[in-house]
């Protein structure tokens, strides 16, 4: 994209509205063939419903499910319009959906980064032998670290295709075969201070060290804890340290965060 076209246009905000509107992952026609392919499917997170109606536009047998789906009373934090979902959305969780409907292969699309339960805990409550997933790699925006871990480590990529992306996601739709051994999810994380184990998916130091030796200054930004030292919190512009020390965000002293 030409320069500075993208801060004219603000596409992380216009990001955020098309996908509150139609899905955070933008299907393609190869995308939704090769999902066909998997049918019957049951797609849980299914939000605005948006992959599902095209797929059922296709002909294509689909379940869809949210534990909250847009327009329901339990509201949606991803997908705050007002709109009435695409396609008819059942409500029920990711684990309950799936003892519900043991004959459908799972699809994922964009589970949240920070929910076990829609994804991991998706994933083991599966029994088929192929999982289809759409979103990004380890470390990324969707799917959390037990997620990416318990891919990597008991299922192997059979087949996948593009996915057209914002900018700076690396989004692909993935068809997974179940490994024929389960090994155990037996990596943890530590504290990059004390080297004590801390809870999975965490980064940085643990609350203890934190407590003990806090920065000059921390936020809480996307579940995580980013801490500054004093040295990066003098370098700032006058502007960005103010904004930092007026933000919802900041994890006051005394606080663990």
């Amino acid at each position: 994209m030409p320069g500075g076209l993208g801060s004219v246009l603000t596409l992380p905000a216009r990001r955020r509205e098309l996908a509150a509107l139609f899905s955070w992952a933008i299907p393609g026609p190869g995308a939704l063939a090769m999902l066909s392919q998997y049918a019957p499917l049951l797609e849980c997170g299914a939000g605005t419903g948006y992959w599902a109606a095209l797929l059922r536009a296709l002909g294509t047998d689909i379940v869809a499910c949210d534990i909250a789906p847009p327009g329901a009373e339990a509201g949606n934090r991803y997908h705050t319009a007002t709109r009435r979902p695409w396609t008819e959305i059942g409500q029920a969780s990711a684990v309950a959906a799936i003892r519900a409907n043991r004959d459908r292969t799972l699809f994922l699309c964009w589970p949240p980064y920070d929910d076990d339960g829609a994804s991991y805990a998706a994933l083991r409550a599966y029994r088929g032998d192929v999982v289809v997933y759409a979103g990004g790699g380890p470390g990324g925006a969707t799917g959390t670290v037990r997620f990416h871990r318990e891919l990597e480590l008991n299922w192997h990529p059979a087949e996948q295709a593009a996915l057209p992306t914002w900018p700076g996601l690396r989004d692909r739709l993935v068809a997974y075969r179940r490994n024929p051994v389960r090994r155990p999810l037996a990596r943890r994380d530590r504290c990059a201070s004390c080297r004590r184990f801390i809870p999975t998916g965490s980064a940085g130091r643990c609350d203890a060290c934190f407590a003990r030796r806090p920065p000059a200054m921390a936020l809480r930004v996307g579940g995580h804890r980013v801490e500054y030292p004093q040295e990066v919190v003098d370098a700032m512009p006058a502007g960005l340290r103010l904004a930092f020390e007026h933000s919802p965000a900041l994890i006051r002293p005394g606080a663990a965060g």
